[in-house]
């Protein structure tokens, strides 16, 4: 008899809550709260056949949903997948450095190494993981980032602290944080960043404030030279405090600045400026439904754009002003849940976000499961399609007959040689994306600024080219809603799919007429196309008045 997988009984919008509560806020599922002393109390103390066996489901339920079991190496034209040494290492962090990508096993602990010349990798044990000797525990490990001396630095949630591995010598030190809050016992350190001393600040998802550590005074296991900075969070008010988290943050060395996020996840978010000469912060409010901001990164400009983990939008937050101005990405694809009817609660969740050399901006789509581009200059959108799916992960029938579900990749790194590296959590994988690889198709706008009264229609023309016959399928998004979506309004294109021969240019007309209920405002609509690996979308702004 065929059943449904962890999120049939649930709409998307409820489990997308619940996943990014467990991924995101650490208010775990059963799975990963679940230790020794509570499972042995499942069953009576008397009868150990009961014991071991309850023992045994735990961990084979476990395991099941996040070890990656029978999960493959799958590439595409542009992403090429590599499996783990260890079973079930569920990779998180990851930082693509020199010819080199570090990860690290969160459920191992260990510290890995793929060398990017031979392919091969390396493990190196890190001294002391509280969580190792559990088979249905971990200890999340979000960020890995290294300073100026090569030395790699990384978050550790569940001991709560962050570590350095000298390259060199091979020595490690640990730094725990001055604070276990009594609610969870750990701030959960989760991004990390350094100035141009090499002194490290982070954030972490049960801290209310930014952490700053003087390289030259902190020591092996110790808290010496790790001190709080607090942050405004009058804005949150009314809020359960133990709800809030901050994010990331990112330094504007430049400026001599710091910018992190902060959520009430669902309920409330904030970006907030720090001085560092002046020890002043101040908050940037974001619209209502803008309430999960995550990943953050800086323009030329010291503009910061962010990632919306709650929705399927990022955004520019203009420094000087304020103004928030939204992008989407493109819709969730059907074939994350093929043959169940779209859910208008499918959000992507685009995670973290960072910038490349050319000054484009890169972000992982958690349960869109794409890895996206966005050219702020050219107002260009592409999304990479990741080749593995698990069905656990989504609305799926099971056993699945067909691809459904997503990879969980909830990390990425950008390195040398035009690679994105990011880790597959529940795949026991790691992923690169050859970003230099061509894209055969492309879309233009001619019309980018355009105006459209309620209840009227508006043609857009799309203009569609290609290098190599394609055959393409017509996408269309907008900010009228959080999940990019048109509310209401009514969108349709004048065909749904075209075939594009070498060097030919078609033309689709995209009509849009805005419901009578949409809230005048400026909106950002993403019009283009895709196959089954990539998508090309130009990003117009619309005024509806």
């Amino acid at each position: 008899m065929k059943t449904m997988s962890l999120i049939h009984a649930h709409s998307y919008r409820k489990f997308f809550t619940l996943f990014l509560t467990i991924t995101l806020l650490a208010i775990t599922t059963y799975f990963l709260t679940l230790n020794y002393n509570s499972l042995l109390s499942l069953a009576q103390p008397s009868d150990p056949n009961l014991v071991q066996n309850s023992k045994g489901q735990a961990i084979e339920r476990f395991e099941k949903q996040f070890c990656g079991l029978d999960s493959k190496p799958h590439n595409n034209d542009y992403i090429t997948e590599y499996l783990l040494p260890q079973r079930c290492e569920m990779p998180l962090g990851i930082l693509a450095s020199n010819n080199s990508v570090w990860y690290i096993s969160t459920k191992h602990g260990v510290l890995g190494s793929l060398d990017l010349s031979g392919k091969k990798f390396q493990e190196i044990m890190i001294p002391f993981w509280n969580t190792r000797s559990n088979p249905i525990d971990l200890s999340q490990s979000w960020d890995v980032e290294a300073d100026s001396k090569g030395n790699i630095w990384f978050t550790d949630e569940r001991q709560n602290g962050v570590w350095k591995y000298e390259v060199d010598s091979g020595k490690f030190s640990f730094f725990p944080v001055p604070e276990s809050p009594k609610d969870f016992g750990t701030t959960y350190p989760v991004a990390i960043a350094f100035d141009e001393k090499d002194n490290i600040y982070f954030v972490g998802i049960r801290s209310k404030s930014l952490w700053f550590g003087n390289v030259t005074e902190m020591q092996n296991n110790s808290s010496k030279g790790i001190n709080s900075i607090a942050l405004p969070i009058s804005d949150f008010k009314g809020i359960d405090p133990a709800l809030l988290s901050t994010g990331s943050l990112q330094i504007d060395n430049k400026r001599n600045v710091i910018w992190a996020s902060m959520l009430a996840f669902g309920i409330k978010g904030e970006i907030f400026k720090y001085d560092i000469k002046s020890n002043v912060s101040w908050p940037y409010g974001l619209p209502a439904n803008l309430n999960s901001p995550v990943g953050i990164v800086l323009d030329e400009n010291g503009n910061p754009w962010v990632s919306d983990h709650g929705t399927s939008i990022f955004f520019l937050l203009n420094a000087t002003n304020g103004k928030v101005t939204k992008f989407t990405t493109a819709p969730a694809s059907p074939r994350i849940s093929p043959g169940i009817e779209k859910d208008s609660n499918a959000y992507t969740l685009p995670y973290w976000i960072k910038k490349d050399s050319n000054g484009s901006f890169w972000f992982n789509e958690h349960t869109g499961n794409k890895i996206g581009k966005f050219d702020p200059k050219n107002r260009i959108l592409n999304e990479y399609w990741i080749p593995t799916q698990n069905p656990l992960w989504a609305r799926c029938e099971l056993p699945a007959t067909t691809a459904c579900g997503i990879s969980n990749a909830l990390q990425f790194s950008i390195g040398k040689n035009n690679e994105l590296w990011f880790s597959e959590w529940t795949e026991n994988k790691l992923g690169m994306l050859n970003t230099s690889s061509p894209i055969p198709f492309k879309v233009s706008v001619a019309e980018t600024n355009i105006t459209v009264k309620r209840g009227e229609s508006k043609e857009i023309p799309v203009i569609v080219s290609a290098d190599k016959q394609v055959d393409l399928r017509m996408i269309a998004s907008s900010t009228l809603t959080p999940t990019g979506g048109f509310g209401n309004s009514t969108t349709s294109f004048s065909q749904d799919s075209v075939t594009v021969l070498p060097g030919e240019e078609k033309k689709i007309s995209f009509l849009i007429t805005p419901s009578m209920d949409t809230t005048p405002d400026d909106y950002t609509f993403m019009l283009g196309v895709e196959n089954d690996q990539v998508s090309y979308m130009k990003a117009i702004s619309v005024k509806i008045v």
